[in-house]
């Protein structure tokens, strides 16, 4: 009886597959197969922008730029973030307190001990990076933790 009721409660573990713990699918409007996003993008922005990668802390050159204009998806350039709400976080990866709403999409992430609010391209789906309440408490308390190799940076055009 008791090898019974062990053998009921492991296959009860491995089979609970509600819809409720499975990834809900979105539809965005630049959609493209991993082959098509491989031929567009190098191998490490295919890896953080389409399979949720990292790239390594301070070895973007996007982190110390802090010149005006916007910082743009990599994959399908819409504007993400703006330049005036980059500050230097000190973990290696370019960061800002605020998005530009509508244009960055959020979702959960529980690939670590500790669940996070994973940021994506609201246009392409593409991984960003990560949003943490850690930021600068003078203006709204964010830190949107930003893989560079994600962005593109484009300056602000002169008058």
């Amino acid at each position: 009886m008791k090898k019974y009721l062990i053998l009921i409660i492991i296959i009860t573990f491995f089979n609970c597959n509600s819809t409720a713990q499975k990834k809900e699918q979105t539809v965005y409007k630049v959609s493209k197969t991993d082959a098509e996003w491989q031929v567009e993008l190098s191998e490490i922005e295919f890896n953080v922008l389409r399979k949720e990668g990292t790239e390594p802390p301070f070895s973007s050159p996007l982190n110390k730029i802090y010149n005006a204009g916007t910082y743009h998806c990599k994959a399908c350039n819409t504007p993400l973030f703006k330049s005036e709400h980059k500050f230097d976080s000190g973990s290696g990866w370019p960061s800002f307190d605020r998005e530009i709403k509508g244009n960055v999409a959020f979702s959960t992430d529980n690939k670590l001990a500790y669940t996070r609010a994973e940021e994506h391209c609201a246009t392409c789906g593409g991984h960003l990076g990560h949003v943490f309440n850690d930021g600068p408490k003078n203006t709204t308390g964010k830190r949107h933790c930003i893989n560079g190799v994600a962005l593109k940076f484009v300056p602000k055009k002169k008058p």
